[in-house]
């Protein structure tokens, strides 16, 4: 019987449970999945511990790659064999097999590893979203990214280069600030020991930035809208130092007619169209070279 990381209740690392699943058939419009490579990232620590809420018990993970097994009626986009990588919802991925709804699934190109897939699907298209989707940004544009040195932020910094943007990146410690840079970042601040909001306002000119991606949310937020030029537009995409406060709308306006979204990937992904089109550009951008997409750490799935 296949092996599965679930949980039966919220909390620490130790709510996670080792332990057999039954996997069977799938049904109409679902695909057998057997894992190759998963994909560990912030999001499952928010599972974990009932941030995002699920219907316990729960399988881990948002993110992997494999082989197709089996699929289920009227599933015409996949065959048994392919290699898959995929992105969905609720998560199944911290298995050795599961079912996936087939639409979620994308073929993987020849030239890339499962390894680089499973480690690239959510964070990469992450960025193809903000980047290319949320705020389609110019070559030439100076925009603001905090978490630079995070796994969105270095695959962000080197798309943002290709684009040909200027960065202001905020990172938390030195070593961070090296990553950043070598990533592409234009200017980098430790927003630890640096006033990110001074420090962008004279990198602009005092104009401001016309876009920032924040993914700390409650402690960078106020400070992100400080840097923004008039009309300029506020995405926050993550709660890393917690969930942003109630905002007063009026705040957008008083401070030059603002706009502020909070948007999912799983929003921009949901027609398959946008799925295939942000998972091509994404292949596109990492068989160029443009992205490199570096696995620090392997581990067992046990």
């Amino acid at each position: 019987m296949p092996k599965a990381i679930r949980i039966h209740q919220t909390g620490g690392p130790e709510v996670l449970r080792w332990e057999d699943v039954e996997v069977g058939d799938p049904a109409a419009g679902q695909a057998r999945v057997r894992n190759t490579a998963i994909g560990v990232n912030f999001i499952d620590t928010y599972h974990r511990t009932g941030l995002y809420p699920l219907p316990l018990p729960a399988t881990l993970g948002v993110e992997g790659a494999g082989v197709v097994e089996a699929v289920g009626a009227g599933v015409t986009h996949v065959a048994p064999g392919d290699r898959v990588a995929y992105v969905t919802r609720p998560p199944v991925g911290y298995a050795e097999q599961c079912l996936v709804p087939a639409d979620r699934l994308v073929r993987i190109p020849a030239g890339i590893s499962d390894e680089v897939a499973a480690a690239a699907m959510l964070k990469g298209m992450t960025v193809w979203m903000l980047v290319e989707r949320i705020h389609p940004v110019k070559r030439g544009e100076t925009v603001l990214f905090h978490a630079a040195a995070g796994g969105v932020g270095l695959i962000a910094m080197q798309w943002l280069r290709a684009l040909g943007a200027v960065v202001i990146a905020t990172v938390g410690d030195d070593d961070k600030a090296k990553l950043a840079s070598a990533a592409g970042a234009t200017h980098v601040v430790v927003y630890t020991r640096e006033d990110f909001v001074a420090r962008t306002r004279a990198i602009t000119g005092g104009a401001g930035v016309p876009v920032v991606y924040d993914s700390v949310g409650k402690a960078t937020f106020a400070g992100s809208i400080d840097c923004l030029r008039p009309t300029g537009l506020m995405v926050t995409y993550g709660n890393a130092s917690g969930p942003v406060p109630p905002v007063d709308t009026g705040m957008l306006a008083a401070k030059g007619s603002l706009f502020l979204t909070r948007p999912t990937l799983f929003t921009y992904t949901a027609r398959r169209e946008d799925l295939e089109e942000g998972a091509r550009r994404l292949f596109e951008m990492i068989g160029s070279g443009k992205v490199r997409i570096e696995v620090r750490h392997r581990w067992p799935l046990a």
